[in-house]
């Protein structure tokens, strides 16, 4: 009988934690996975005592859901998506729901779309920002496809988001096809840059100014009551503080090589396709390549007798603030490139982006999230047809006052360099999942 609100495919930290997040707000969820087993240790243990019901099939899951049938896939981007959706379609009707919640490809979602709406089925791809943390308690949602869908998701999506203001949800209707991946992969470019900015600023810190971690946490915390009050600035300051089992901190034993799962990458391509000079993102994206040359660059040190040193002696005070502006103006510029980015999109495509609004969705709930952002929202809100944040009197003001972090959140896994090729994931705020390097992360 059917009785379930929405159905979610995909059992990983996120997939979990999101539906413990819509069963919170009222709605009742059927979980699947393709390892069945994992539905049956769900049920038994992270969802027991909810109103969570399980299925042992794809063709179960279909029949407890309440018309039109509405399915999240949570699954790794590309071909398993694809895989799904083939043994979804004989088992649904015209006018049910599919959404796919994963970082996929937007070229993809188009596809997608386009090859579902000729079956008379209604696709949405969604980006999904704010890591474990956000599934569990409000993520940021940026949906976009099919708009026949959006009546039908509206209330789940908008209900389980991140709330800010006066309770205005981070999640609206982006715009059609891939337009939600297209900004959910330009939220993770801007993302890219933030922590390169970010990286940038402790690395002045710490070989320039020689300070300590705990030293640099707290600069980072009073940074965090600036301008620059962030989710970023306030996990960078935690990780720097963050001690190990031994009672030594933890970041100057992990291995200075960072992956990526392409996201960044997808939007520096996006940029020379477009002809957008999105240069801050994209370096932030080679940094993260060069970082992967772990090997090379030991050697290169080895050749130099060792890390250069060098003795700051000027006003210690100052230059922190120096550090502080330069990171500021550096985000700006990173954000007015994104959003740039988004609009040259928006005309290749015909879609209509509502830039006051995303800035909006990513104000709460997401990786990016910000005081900063709610000055974007203000800008667009002043003038909607603005072509480049700096342009803004704001922030063009702020550009020229100020001339005068990975795994915490997404649990993506680090080496340490004591046991490298062992990839680990920290449970950092004491109520994260524990998940190995296979896991699915937004």
């Amino acid at each position: 009988m059917a009785q379930a609100d929405i159905a979610l495919i995909g059992l990983a930290v996120m997939g979990q934690n999101l539906i413990l997040n819509m069963n919170d707000h009222g709605f009742v969820v059927c979980a699947f996975n393709r390892t069945v087993s994992k539905v049956d240790d769900f049920l038994a243990n992270e969802a027991k005592g909810t109103k969570v019901v399980g299925a042992q099939s794809l063709k179960e899951m279909v029949s407890k859901l309440k018309k039109p049938r509405r399915i999240i896939l949570l699954v790794k981007a590309g071909q398993a998506v694809d895989d799904f959706i083939e043994k979804l379609v004989p088992l649904l009707d015209t006018g049910d729901i599919i959404i796919d919640g994963g970082n996929s490809e937007y070229r993809d979602t188009t596809r997608r779309c386009r090859d579902l709406k000729a079956k008379g089925i209604l696709f949405v791809g969604s980006g999904v920002s704010g890591g474990e943390e956000g599934a569990r308690y409000g993520p940021s949602l940026m949906p976009g496809g099919n708009k026949e869908a959006w009546p039908h998701i509206k209330t789940i999506f908008q209900g389980i988001a991140a709330k800010v203001g006066t309770g205005e949800p981070c999640c609206d209707w982006v715009g059609d096809e891939g337009a939600g991946h297209f900004v959910k992969m330009v939220h993770n470019g801007i993302e890219y840059g933030d922590m390169q900015l970010i990286c940038e600023a402790y690395h002045l810190m710490k070989d320039v100014l020689g300070m300590a971690q705990d030293e640099m946490a707290q600069a980072f915390e009073d940074w965090n009551k600036t301008e620059l009050d962030s989710f970023l600035i306030e996990i960078t300051a935690n990780i720097l503080k963050f001690q190990d089992t031994d009672g030594k901190h933890l970041l100057p034993k992990i291995r200075d090589s960072a992956g990526q799962k392409g996201t960044g990458k997808w939007t520096a391509i996006s940029a020379l396709e477009y002809g957008v000079p999105v240069t801050l993102i994209g370096e932030a994206v080679f940094a993260r390549c060069l970082s992967s040359l772990k090997d090379e660059r030991i050697q290169a040190s080895k050749k130099l007798k060792g890390p250069q040193k060098f003795q700051f002696d000027g006003d210690k005070k100052s230059f922190l603030e120096d550090i502080r502006k330069a990171l500021y103006a550096s985000k700006i510029i990173s954000y007015a490139q994104g959003f740039m980015l988004l609009r040259q999109a928006a005309t290749e495509f015909g879609w209509t982006l509502n830039y006051g609004g995303i800035a909006l969705m990513w104000r709460g709930g997401c990786i990016i999230r910000s005081v900063f952002l709610g000055k974007i929202k203000d800008a667009f809100d002043r003038n909607p047809e603005l072509q480049n944040l700096l342009l803004d009197d704001f922030f063009k003001s702020a550009v020229e006052n100020c001339q005068a972090q990975r795994d915490y959140f997404g649990a993506h896994t680090y080496e340490l360099l004591a046991k490298p090729g062992q990839f680990i994931h920290t449970n950092w705020t004491g109520h994260g999942g524990t998940v190995s390097s296979s896991s699915y992360n937004a």
